[in-house]
């Protein structure tokens, strides 16, 4: 995939699909940049993920608290509130809908 094109599409869905994430759950940063690799989003530096979630922090859409790590130092985790809940799910059916004419559009053949 040409990086540049797959760049842009990462900083225009991150934010939505780090909050996807923490739908399903408390997560610290590795463990994020982890899953969404494991999404097929590819490898996500932490200077590209923890300004997102520093975003989502200031905005309201998630916060943070401090857990133990075991046998390691603490870990700062990230949850969702209930502003970012809501925005996820408005997001999910946008997404779906626009997923879904760009897929229309590339997936037409025309005979000329």
């Amino acid at each position: 995939m040409d990086q540049d094109r797959r760049a842009q599409w990462l900083r225009g869905v991150l934010d939505l699909c780090v909050l996807g994430l923490l739908a399903r759950g408390d997560s610290y940063g590795y463990e994020l940049a982890q899953s969404l690799q494991t999404a097929g989003l590819g490898a996500i530096q932490g200077g590209t993920l923890y300004p997102v979630l520093l975003r989502l922090q200031r905005s309201g859409l998630v916060t943070v608290y401090w857990r133990e790590g075991g046998g390691g130092p603490a870990r700062k985790y990230y949850r969702i509130s209930a502003a970012g809940l809501v925005v996820v799910a408005d997001a999910a059916g946008q997404w779906a809908a626009f997923a879904g004419g760009v897929g229309a559009i590339l997936q037409e053949r025309t005979a000329r």
